[in-house]
This record gives C-alpha cells, sequence and structure tokens, in this order.
C-alpha cells in the first residue's frame, strides 16, 4: 500500500494527527508555489490554509488519482489561478523569473531555472501566430481584445490559440509540471 492510500484513509476517517502532518508537510511548499503566482505573502498563505481547509472539508470525498502531492499543488493552482481572474489581473509568462526572497534553497532556484527554459523550449515550438498571441498576452500583459485589434482578428480567435498554447505547453512539460499550466 502506498502512502498517499495511507494519508488518503487516515484523513478520510477524521484523523485529526494525519492531517496535521500533512499540513506541517505541505504547508510551506504551497505557500511558495502559490506566492509564484500572486506575489503577496499573506495572500499566498491564506490561500494555501484555505487549500487545507477544503481538502479537511471534503475529505470523505477526496480523489488522489495521481498522488497527494499532486492533488494539493493542482488544488493551489487553482487557488491562485482563481484569486488571479478574481483580481482582474494575469500571469505573466515570466513569473517564475524572480523568486521569493530567501525562500527558495539552491535546489530549487536550479529547478525554477529549468522550469523557465522548459517553458522557454515550449513556447518556441508553438506556431508562430498561436507563438504571438501566447507571448502578447503573457509577456505584454495584454487582453484578448488589445490582441485581437492589434492582428485584426476576433477574440473567440485569441481564446482559441491561448487554449492551444496551454494544451502544447502542458503536453511539453509532462506530469511533473503539469499544474502550472
Amino acid at each position: 500500500m502506498t502512502d498517499d492510500i495511507i494519508w488518503k484513509r487516515l484523513i478520510q476517517s477524521g484523523d485529526k494527527e494525519a492531517f496535521r502532518l500533512l499540513y506541517t508537510k505541505y504547508f510551506t511548499p504551497l505557500c511558495r508555489f502559490i506566492y509564484l503566482y500572486v506575489r503577496d505573502e499573506m495572500e499566498a498563505e491564506e490561500l494555501a490554509t484555505e487549500v487545507f481547509l477544503r481538502v479537511w472539508e471534503k475529505r470523505e470525498e477526496l480523489d488522489f488519482s495521481l498522488s497527494l502531492k499532486a492533488y494539493l499543488f493542482e488544488a493551489a493552482r487553482n487557488k491562485a489561478v482563481n484569486f488571479i481572474r478574481d483580481q482582474k489581473e494575469k500571469v505573466p509568462l515570466d513569473f517564475l523569473e524572480e523568486t521569493p526572497d530567501g525562500g527558495t534553497s539552491l535546489e530549487e532556484e536550479l529547478e525554477l531555472k529549468e522550469l523557465r527554459k522548459l517553458i522557454e523550449e515550449a513556447v518556441c515550438r508553438l506556431p508562430e501566430r498561436c507563438q504571438t498571441i501566447f507571448r502578447k498576452s503573457r509577456e505584454e500583459s495584454k487582453s484578448h481584445r488589445e490582441i485581437a485589434e492589434e492582428l485584426n482578428i476576433s477574440t473567440k480567435t485569441i481564446e482559441a490559440q491561448i487554449t492551444i498554447a496551454l494544451k502544447h505547453i502542458r503536453k511539453f512539460l509532462g506530469k511533473q509540471y503539469y499544474y502550472l499550466f
């Protein structure tokens, strides 16, 4: 039996100690991860706390189809993206350019550097039109309407091209980083 199955069973049965250990193990990494999106330590901590509250509240319905860690990071990503959407801001493509002050180890910095290279490689492999649209959206922080007007195409085309780009990037990055896009 894998650790994830044991964790899931303990948490689903209401084992508060198991949940506390899970919280202790993953709270800080989730905060760091969410911070990459929201750039606000307090907000990152609040969103990470919300992830754990939801896990506890929905513990009987949990489905860790991949792994517990992947589940938590996907939930954290969703919280961060929803927060950003609600704030009507965009996550720029270079959101990985800066790391939290003093919050990353050399290993994490190397992983982020490698991840930036992988994302850039994935973007470079997009068809030219799709790449242009994606870069205008993420790097130049332009709205769909602004891009559509600039390129003289519909906003629906912009949305479709960005969806294609995100699917391509997810596929290129594989399971290790699927929760980022």
